[in-house]
């Protein structure tokens, strides 16, 4: 079974991705991440789709044009995981 981070592995994911916030209420990251257009949005949108299928871990999210709203929290777990931190880094990769 997969465990949630510890507070100083939260910690340190937290420095290291600055523009992901915590979610008031729920133990889960958040980022909006903005594009220059729908199809870039949805290019990354796509890439994220292989990586999530590829590792079994699905993040929720929201689109609309040029954003992408995204939640991350390991359900298994009832919090963040390093299955989040694996994701969140792979998405920063991929909004480049």
């Amino acid at each position: 079974m997969v465990q949630k981070l510890s507070a100083d592995d939260r910690a340190a994911l937290m420095a290291e991705l600055p523009e992901w916030e915590n979610v008031e209420g729920r133990d889960a990251i958040q980022k909006t991440f903005e594009f220059s257009d729908f199809n870039e949005a949805f290019g990354f949108m796509t890439r994220v789709a292989l990586l999530a299928d590829k590792i079994d871990h699905h993040p929720e999210w929201f689109n609309v044009y040029n954003k992408v709203e995204v939640l991350l929290s390991t359900h298994d777990a009832d919090g963040v995981t390093e299955r989040d931190a694996t994701m969140a880094r792979a998405m920063e990769d991929y909004a480049g």
